[in-house]
């Protein structure tokens, strides 16, 4: 017991030396190093060579990392060849790192296309995603099972159809024996006759089960071209709808950043840390006091009326996509559902017993008037009597066909699609947060601007303080000569009374 608590006590003591390191000495440091990286990288021009090699270093690992994610977006994702994927990745690259190294402004426009990614354009280029990877698993799954449900019927109607066949032969002996006992009935009788039937036996069955083979590969091809058709649109639509989302990506971007430099009033209502220190020289804190419900803070949770309005038509938007891609789905339950029904189904099928009986009874009656003379019952002599029976099966299934098994969901793509769009909603909610960060981004970059837009939101936000003051110094002015005037005319009154 007493070594036990002294292993705790010594436990405890070597935690609370490693959470006093971490926040005296290790936080701290990792801070200021990713502030001092910040600062360089967000600096229009490097002061010396150590922050020139730093923006160098910073830039080509953000070109290293991009450009991987560029490859594997290309040739995973879009489909792309792996020589173009490779190639298109490099180059993009080596420009992405000289226009970030060299050009302050499109550094600052491709760290905000990052945040960019949780808004309405991120939202698009994941549903992309999301389509080209339903179209590309899901779709071939729904077209195989259905193969499969057309493979079970070809199947059925070939071996009917041999049954049906084979049940000629059967329909041919019943006819000759039958045909043997009318001529044995008729042989007595002065003119004989043949009593044979004509039937007419179809041989070659190897024609009919060419044309079936051929119709069912004529099925199997339009298939596989509507399957080919389908896969190439879709995949030439997505490379076209994320080559432009990308596009508008970095047109939205320059967009704002081009907003936030020329119009001092657009997106600028936030209580930043420099306008608190504004406030606090000029001696004003009670301005940001007074106007804490029209500005928000870009650091905390608050969220406008206008934000939640747009966070909640953005979620009814993903809903609406979820509900769509959740059909497709459904369709894919359902198909394999159907073809697994139909495989199980066709091999449980049994023979069908026919039955088929021939009654025949030939008679001949000697004199037959002569008994109705004496209205006696006629007596007929018994030529023949045939009665027999024939059996035979008609077989629907065998072991002999080409049934491919249906193929079942794959979880896996279920998963991932689940995935993307818990991703989509978080972007819903996390809008207006990301918007918050290309602001903060945007100000970072550009300080000078930055403390333009304090300085006119700060004398804004006094000019409306004094506005309010002056027009409640004005109701109080008025009220204080209403009440003037009131006394006026009561003493006016009382001396005209006396």
């Amino acid at each position: 017991m007493e070594s036990f608590r002294a292993s705790l006590g010594h436990l405890t003591a070597t935690g609370m030396r490693a959470r006093v390191y971490c926040e005296d000495f290790l936080f701290p440091r990792v801070h200021r190093t990713m502030a001092e990286l910040w600062w360089i990288y967000s600096k229009p021009v490097p002061a010396d060579g150590r922050e020139l090699w730093t923006l160098f270093l910073q830039c080509s690992c953000i070109t290293a990392v991009i450009g991987g994610l560029f490859y594997n977006w290309m040739f995973a994702s879009l489909e792309y060849s792996w020589h173009l994927s490779v190639a298109m990745a490099i180059s993009f690259s080596l420009l992405l790192l000289l226009t970030l190294f060299l050009v302050h402004p499109a550094r600052c426009v491709f760290t905000m296309i990052m945040p960019t990614l949780g808004t309405k354009q991120g939202r698009k280029l994941l549903f992309s995603t999301c389509i080209m990877i339903a179209v590309v698993n899901i779709t071939p799954n729904i077209i195989s099972n259905i193969k499969t449900i057309l493979q079970v019927i070809q199947c059925i109607c070939k071996n009917s159809s041999d049954s049906l066949l084979n049940s000629t032969a059967l329909l041919q002996k019943v006819s000759w024996e039958f045909g043997d006992a009318v001529q044995e009935a008729t042989h007595s009788i002065y003119k004989p006759m043949n009593g044979h039937f004509r039937f007419s036996l179809l041989q070659n069955s190897s024609l009919i089960y060419q044309k079936m083979h051929l119709a069912g590969e004529k099925i199997s091809r339009e298939f596989l071209s509507v399957e080919a058709l389908v896969k190439d649109s879709v995949r030439v639509a997505n490379r076209l709808a994320a080559g432009f989302f990308m596009l508008y990506l970095c047109f939205e971007s320059t967009w704002y950043l081009k907003n936030y430099l020329t119009n001092i009033r657009f997106d600028n209502f936030y209580i930043t840390k420099k306008l608190e220190r504004l406030a606090i020289d000029r001696r004003a804190a009670h301005l940001l006091v007074g106007s804490s419900k029209k500005l928000i803070r870009p650091t905390g949770l608050k969220l406008s009326r206008e934000e939640v309005v747009l966070c909640l038509v953005q979620a009814m938007l993903v809903t609406v996509a979820l509900m769509l891609m959740l059909v497709l789905v459904a369709m894919d339950h359902f198909a394999f559902s159907m073809a697994d029904t139909a495989v199980r189904k066709a091999a449980q099928f049994s023979a069908v017993p026919v039955t088929l009986s021939i009654k025949y009874k030939a008679e001949i009656g000697i004199m037959p008037f002569l008994y109705k003379l004496f209205w006696r019952p006629s007596e007929a002599l018994l030529l023949s009597d045939f009665n027999r029976t024939y059996h035979h099966h008609l077989i629907f299934s065998s072991a002999r066909c080409r049934i491919s098994p249906p193929g079942p969901p794959n979880p896996s793509v279920l998963l991932v699609v689940g995935l993307l769009f818990c991703i989509l909603y978080g972007s819903a909610f996390l809008e207006p947060f990301a918007r918050r960060l290309c602001r903060g981004i945007a100000a970072s970059f550009f300080q000078g601007c930055e403390e333009k837009r304090v300085l006119h939101l700060f004398r804004k936000l006094a000019r409306r303080h004094s506005r309010e003051q002056n027009s409640a110094k004005g109701a109080l002015d008025g009220q204080g000569d209403g009440w003037m005037a009131d006394t006026t005319a009561q003493a006016s009154a009382t001396g005209s009374r006396i």
